[in-house]
């Protein structure tokens, strides 16, 4: 290796330790860095706004440095409301000419606009800012709205123009263009300084930090053009430095040569000078203009082991991956304090599964997300299912000092995925919570079936419109992992709950299991044990069959167990029997319900075979028992409310397909009941059950179900 080859190489590796030490610097605390992070959060320009960005696209920025511009302008992209009417988003590309990549009146939408930077193709050739220039005063906007909005030109470049840049920048400006430069690689702010508008600090800014950047550029838009900050933010300014890298000659010291003599055959030793190229930071001192918002305050006071499993799979590309970890730093940020009792472990998967960060190593937040940060993409398959059980399996493991102790806390895994699963997640999803493991899903709005066959529950499930949105959802977040230890309103009051559920033909196998599926993710909801829910199932056709009753299971696994294995009945369907069954053989001292205990039944059913059924739901709702029908199909509305009692208890939905999307409603309907009291508790209950029946009453309930049976069996 010759000496320049040495040379060129140690002068790179320094300009990366440079860079790395950073070419921009607000001097501010951690506090205020985290303020500014949450205010990129909240930004969004919406205005009629037409803004064309000016990309560097010379040798001297090279392809490296080009697609970073790329990146950047696409990160500004987000903090604009792209719309025909709002922003308009227009690209040149320059070098030796002007090229016009896409004019404003192009691409019309946020995504299609961010796409179109994305396959913008480096051009190179000599630097001719004053050029590009030129051709925006010849022919202006491209696309644009003819000055009847404003306009903002963003200049991305090294500011290393091959000519003069003033007089055609001074032009620009005096056509009321607001002109933003933004830095790029190691770069020129005196020449950068030129083609901002004035003031120049509020218009310079560096693309490297493209989040800092977005808040700059919002942060003097936001008066007059853009509308106003969110509650609680404002725009301050802090002191700040920008750096130049520059090379520059200097004396290294003198070395012995020799010169010649003014004598025949003599030379003369002497010292001669010996010089170096050296690369420096030229620092330029500056204000900084920021928009800041009070930092979220969020707490996970909750005590539970939450796990966070992160796709990083070639499908959720290394963008989203970014996207991931950056909302994962910022959600652990806000949430774990010094004394939090939540105990967090991060896992990552593509075709393999890793656990970086075991659940419980790391207490504090800095040290999180040093080690989030350290995380790489991988990029193999999407092997969802896989990964789910791999970590219902391995990922809460206790030390291996306390192998034997159970902490006894709630189990949560937040899965993080934007790309469709290689295989079946529902098995896996199944397993993880028969391991009683609370399951979480967020994703884009494309994942929403997925995540909900993952969940069991599109309560459990948080979808994002766009990449901000996702940041928008971390006190959702919060909430969801929070209602796990601690349920609140009826799930953590003491009651007794009976699921009725039609079996018969009229319902088919395939919809039976979609019941089935219901009864199983709605029992997730409520805490089971003695002292607070009690849960029996009844299933019936013709006749109603106790699965398990109110004391038979004592924990959310044994009842999920016990759901799994129920049979399909097939026959034709009486209500009235299964509310009947229910009143007498259920809700009874002997079968478990307790005295004094709130008492709920919900009847699951296609509408069919409730002739009769009208009768028994009154006489359990005078004994204090809350009945909630929930129908899918067709059915005659007025009889369906003669066995609900009031339209507070009954859901009608059109598809079983749909029935999912309404358990969050149902539970929430049946806690208001509860805690309202419509249904009074008894006070006491009687052996086999809670009113007294006479036995002429009891006769002629039974003949007329009886009757009713006969004449859906001559209709069939």
């Amino acid at each position: 290796m010759n000496l320049s080859s040495f040379e060129s190489i140690c002068i790179f590796l320094i300009s990366q330790a440079l860079l790395a030490l950073g070419i921009q610097q607000i001097h501010v605390g951690q506090e205020m860095i985290g303020k500014i992070s949450a205010a990129g959060q909240l930004m969004q320009c919406s205005a009629s706004l037409d803004v064309l960005f000016l990309l560097d696209g010379s040798y001297s920025i090279g392809k490296g440095s080009f697609e970073r511009s790329k990146h950047f302008a696409g990160k500004l992209c987000d903090a604009l409301d792209i719309h025909p009417d709002r922003v308009r988003v227009g690209m040149i590309q320059f070098s030796s000419t002007p090229h016009l990549e896409f004019p404003l009146d192009s691409y019309l939408t946020k995504q299609e606009v961010k796409e179109r930077i994305k396959r913008t193709v480096f051009r190179g050739g000599s630097t001719e800012t004053g050029q590009a220039l030129k051709y925006i005063l010849h022919k202006g906007f491209p696309g644009g709205r003819n000055s009847s909005v404003p306009e903002v030109l963003i200049i991305i470049s090294d500011g290393k123009s091959q000519g003069s840049t003033a007089v055609p920048a001074m032009q620009v400006k005096e056509r009321h263009i607001t002109v933003f430069a933004v830095g790029i690689k190691f770069p020129r702010w005196e020449e950068l300084q030129v083609l901002a508008s004035e003031p120049p600090e509020r218009h310079l800014l560096f693309a490297g930090d493209a989040e800092d950047a977005a808040n700059g550029l919002y942060s003097t838009l936001s008066d007059p053009v853009c509308t106003a900050t969110a509650p609680g933010c404002k725009v301050e300014s802090h002191p700040c430095e920008r750096r130049t890298l520059e090379t520059v000659k200097e004396l290294a010291g003198s070395y012995v040569c020799w010169k010649g003599s003014k004598q025949p055959n003599a030379v003369q030793a002497s010292l001669c000078p010996f010089t170096r190229w050296k690369r420096v930071l030229i620092k330029h001192p500056s204000r900084c203009f920021r928009t800041v918002c009070p930092a979220a305050k969020l707490s996970l006071e909750c005590g539970v082991d939450l796990l966070f499993l992160m796709d990083s799979s070639a499908g959720v590309t290394l963008e989203g991956f970014l996207r991931f970890k950056a909302f994962l730093k910022r959600f652990l940020q806000a949430v774990v304090g010094q004394d939090s009792p939540v105990s967090v472990g991060v896992a990552q998967y593509d075709d393999n599964i890793k656990v970086p960060i075991e659940l419980g190593r790391h207490k504090d937040a800095l040290s999180l997300t040093k080690r989030i940060d350290a995380l790489n993409f991988s990029g193999g398959r999407t092997l969802t299912g896989r990964a789910l059980q791999y970590i219902a399996q391995h990922g809460f493991r206790s030390s291996p000092v306390f192998a034997d102790v159970q902490d006894g806390l709630p189990r949560v895994v937040v899965l993080l995925t934007d790309s469709k699963s290689e295989d079946s997640v529902a098995e896996a999803a199944k397993y993880v919570k028969d391991q009683n493991i609370f399951l979480i899903g967020i994703g884009s709005s494309f994942m929403r079936a997925e995540l909900t066959t993952v969940t069991g529950n599109p309560q459990q499930t948080i979808v994002y419109s766009d990449p901000q949105d996702l940041f928008n959802r971390m006190p959702e977040l919060q909430r969801k992992i929070c209602s796990v230890g601690n349920p609140e309103g009826c799930q953590a009051q003491s009651l007794d709950l009976a699921f009725a559920v039609d079996a018969s033909s009229g319902v088919g196998l395939e919809n039976f299991l979609r019941l089935r599926r219901f009864v199983r993710s709605s029992c997730l909801h409520f805490i089971i044990n003695r002292d607070v829910t009690q849960i029996a199932l009844v299933t019936y056709g013709s006749k109603a069959h106790t699965v398990f009753a109110l004391d038979t299971h004592t924990s959310s696994s044994a009842v999920l167990q016990a759901i799994d294995q129920v049979p399909f009945l097939g026959d034709s369907a009486s209500a009235g029997s299964a509310l009947l069954h229910v009143h007498s053989d259920v809700m009874t001292v002997q079968k478990g319900a307790r005295p004094g205990v709130n008492k709920v039944v919900v009847l699951l059913s296609n509408g069919g075979g409730m002739q009769g059924a009208a009768a028994p739901a009154q006489q359990l709702r005078h004994n204090g028992i809350l009945v909630f029908v929930v129908v899918i199909g067709d059915a005659d509305r007025d009889t369906l409310l003669r066995v609900a009692g009031s339209p507070n208890y009954l859901v009608h939905i059109s598809s079983y397909e749909d029935l999912q999307y309404y358990q969050g409603l149902i539970i929430e309907r049946i806690c208001e009941g509860v805690l309202r009291g419509d249904s009074p508790r008894s006070p006491g209950l009687p052996p086999r059950s809670h009113v007294q029946w006479s036995p002429r009453g009891l006769q002629h309930l039974s003949r007329a179900l009886q009757h009713s049976k006969r004449q859906m069996d001559q209709r069939h």
